[in-house]
């Protein structure tokens, strides 16, 4: 279980992010077509998962447009957004703010993604949706870097996630 915090006060998810060098958990989350997508669905990628609580929030859209701008000449990396916001209203924001190099996910159909990468809050006003987390995981599905926002209301440190890309 980690701590982080929301305007200071302390709150807990459910476990860790996995270990650097570990593989990378398996997912199902929802694409904005409503097919499932899986980690295998971007094998040979680098990815980068950019885990939000809600893209309806000022940090969340932020880090979501500031990894778009980083990924638009990037041909051998994924950057994906996963979130609770329902794949409608996803798409929504995508299609507002001009995102076009990131894919976003929704775990609209389960939690398990929370789980299996340590990020469910388990307590707090955010209890059953994420904490904010960034993992680079590279070609092989081999996690090599992970960052869980102390401070759910800061953004990531974006140079630290990018130079494992």
């Amino acid at each position: 279980m980690a701590v982080v915090t929301l305007q200071g006060t302390e709150f807990h998810t459910n476990g860790d992010l996995p270990a650097v060098g570990s593989e990378a958990p398996n997912f199902q989350l929802a694409a904005d077509d409503l097919s499932n997508k899986s980690l295998s669905d971007f094998k040979g990628k680098k990815k980068l998962l950019n885990i939000v609580p809600s893209l309806d929030t000022g940090v969340c859209a932020t880090s979501t447009e500031k990894f778009n701008n980083y990924a638009k000449d990037k041909k051998d990396v994924v950057m994906l957004v996963i979130s609770a916001d329902m794949p409608f209203a996803q798409k929504r924001f995508c299609t507002d703010k001009s995102i076009s190099n990131i894919k976003a996910l929704s775990m609209m159909r389960s939690r398990n993604f929370a789980k299996d990468y340590g990020v469910l809050m388990e307590d707090g006003p955010l209890q059953g949706i994420t904490a904010r987390a960034v993992v680079v995981i590279d070609e092989n599905d081999k996690v090599v870097y992970t960052q869980l926002v102390k401070e759910i209301t800061q953004e990531p440190d974006y140079d630290a996630a990018l130079k494992h890309l």
